[in-house]
């Protein structure tokens, strides 16, 4: 359902990783988004506790920044803690997102039945899911 103005995404996540599918998806994502006006919660994950988790956290960020500095429009990043899905779930829920764009990769086969991410988000979304084809 479209908001008051009629816009119906006005707030738009996806996850970015180092896959060609995050990045796929990243960019289809953030083609909508300037094309509809909308706001673009790009996120990434990574995993705590590690040896040099300082190292880790940091090189997330440099990646979800480095894309929002090569792209025009209203971006906001985020790099968390832990599971990608959960991470991106935790961003759509709070910044009460229209729209979560996620890649088709690890849809098909074993992957679909252990969960992979794109499988787990649509299934978990608290908004609307776009899956885009990147395989």
């Amino acid at each position: 359902m479209a908001g008051e103005d009629g816009q119906m995404f006005k707030k738009i996540v996806v996850g970015l990783g180092r896959s060609r599918t995050g990045h796929i998806a990243a960019e289809r994502a953030f083609a909508l988004a300037r094309q509809l006006g909308a706001t673009l919660y790009v996120v990434t994950a990574f995993a705590p506790g590690q040896k040099d988790s300082t190292a880790t956290r940091e090189q997330a960020e440099r990646l979800v920044r480095s894309f929002a500095a090569s792209h025009v429009g209203t971006i906001v990043v985020d790099a968390l803690p832990g599971n990608p899905v959960r991470a991106i779930l935790r961003v759509a829920t709070e910044m009460k997102a229209d729209l979560i764009v996620v890649g088709n990769k690890g849809m098909r086969g074993a992957g679909r039945l252990l969960g992979s991410v794109p499988n787990s988000i649509t299934h978990k979304a608290p908004c609307s899911v776009l899956v885009v084809k990147t395989t």
